[in-house]
């Protein structure tokens, strides 16, 4: 059985989030799809079940859990799609309980998914737990149907700040979220180094995010957060068209635009790493 190996929301190799993918004809059994997923512990294994040359299911799993929507992974599985399996430069992705992702392909490699936004909401009164999740200050919290939001300072405090990942497993167990910590990118003046890669002003904001609970300690880049965040960034900004950097070691750049009726697309690039035979 035929599996790629693709990173997601980069142009560079060893960068953005890598996932793997796998196409099939009919699923496979969950405990096997969750099994193979364990064993390339990876932070998503994809699996796309084809209906014809436009449309296919999907499912997500990370090493412990299937989950309901990866962004990163999506993008992979559009890019394996794209250069193996259709001549067509647009696809549906239909998947459970959230519809239909169309996704388009433009000349110059770029995927544009098109996702339902999951706007956050704040919070006045939020877990006291959180206030140990970093070690860094944050102003504002967030809550959406995926994470907490911590909103930082500075794009700086996002970067270098260290997450107290058994407080936030702890906070996810009690409250079925993850933790994301962000911060707008508004010193034109300044460059700082995020980790193996530069962050600067072509950035509208920077995030980073957690998720030990599901086996992710970091997530590389995190598609399916940004339905949230850019909502978020885009009234801050009065802006509709945004684009982020994801703050972790490997670091991913997601170009963000809002559309009408609680829409969002979300594009990147991404490269393939490998094409194996897996023998199960």
């Amino acid at each position: 059985m035929k599996m790629y190996q693709v990173d997601a929301f980069t142009q560079q190799l060893f960068k953005g989030n890598p996932a793997a993918v796998l196409v099939l004809d009919d699923w496979l059994d969950v405990s096997l799809m969750q099994s193979i997923a364990l064993e390339n512990n990876l932070a998503e294994t994809a699996f796309v079940k084809r209906i014809d040359a436009e449309n296919y299911q999907i499912r997500w799993f990370t090493p412990k859990v299937e989950v309901d929507f990866c962004g990163h992974a999506t993008l992979a599985s559009a890019f394996v799609l794209f250069k193996d399996y259709t001549q067509a430069k647009t696809i549906h992705f239909h998947v459970k309980d959230l519809g239909i992702f169309i996704i388009n392909q433009a000349e110059d490699g770029k995927i544009q998914m098109d996702f339902p936004i999951r706007k956050p909401q704040k919070l006045e009164h939020y877990p006291e737990l959180l206030n140990q999740a970093i070690d860094k200050p944050f102003k504002e919290v967030y809550v959406n149907a995926q994470a907490f939001i911590l909103v930082c300072e500075t794009e700086q405090d996002v970067v270098d700040a260290t997450p107290n990942l058994t407080i936030i497993k702890k906070i996810a167990q009690e409250h079925q979220r993850s933790t994301t910590i962000t911060a707008e990118v508004h010193d034109l003046d300044v460059t700082i180094t995020a980790q193996s890669a530069q962050v600067s002003d072509q950035y509208d904001y920077v995030a980073r995010y957690f998720a030990p609970h599901k086996g992710i300690d970091e997530d590389p880049v995190t598609g399916s957060m940004h339905t949230g965040l850019a909502p978020f960034w885009a009234e801050k900004l009065n802006k509709d068209q945004l684009i982020a950097y994801q703050a972790s070691a490997r670091g991913g750049l997601l170009f963000c635009e809002i559309q009408a009726q609680d829409r969002i697309v979300i594009s990147g690039y991404a490269q393939l790493f490998m094409q194996a035979e897996i023998f199960i």
